[in-house]
C-alpha cells in the first residue's frame, strides 16, 4: 500500500495528552510539506479507533492514526518498554519515531523524542 513512499511511522503513549497533542498538532501543521517530499505519516498508539477519531476530529489532524489496542504492532517495533515516572515504574509505548524508506527498509530511528520538536526533525531528514 505504501511502496514507492517514505513513511514516518511515530509511536506515542495516548491520545488527547499534551506531548502527544503537540507531536501530533506539528505532524498534522506541516503535513502538506511532508506529502511534497514524497512521505506519509502514520501514528500508532495503543488507543481504540473510537478514542483515534475523538484525537483527529478535534484537532483537524491530516494523517491517519492506527489503534493498536493489542499491542502487535507496538510489541513488533519493540517500543512497549519499561518506563519510570516520578519514580514509579510502568510498562508503556516509548516515544518513538521510524523513518522508512520506499522499499520498506528503517532508514532511521528515534527513541530519544521530544514530540514538540520530532516534526520539524523528521522533515529534515527528509531533505
Amino acid at each position: 500500500m505504501f511502496l514507492r513512499e517514505k513513511i514516518i511511522l511515530y509511536f506515542y503513549p495516548k491520545d488527547n495528552t499534551p506531548g502527544c497533542t503537540k507531536q501530533a498538532c506539528g505532524f498534522s501543521e506541516r503535513y502538506p510539506q511532508f506529502t511534497e517530499k514524497g512521505a506519509v505519516i502514520l501514528g500508532v498508539s495503543k488507543d481504540s479507533v473510537a478514542s483515534h477519531k475523538r484525537f483527529e476530529e478535534k484537532y483537524g489532524l491530516a494523517f491517519t492514526l492506527l489503534a493498536d489496542p493489542e499491542r502487535k504492532v507496538i510489541e513488533a517495533y519493540d517500543v512497549w518498554k519499561e518506563k519510570k515516572n516520578y519514580g514509579k515504574v510502568s510498562m508503556g509505548v516509548v516515544r518513538t519515531t521510524y523513518l522508512i524508506d520506499e522499499q520498506g527498509i528503517i532508514i532511521k530511528a528515534n527513541d530519544k523524542v521530544k514530540a514538540a520538536d520530532d516534526p520539524e526533525n523528521m522533515l529534515k531528514e527528509l531533505a
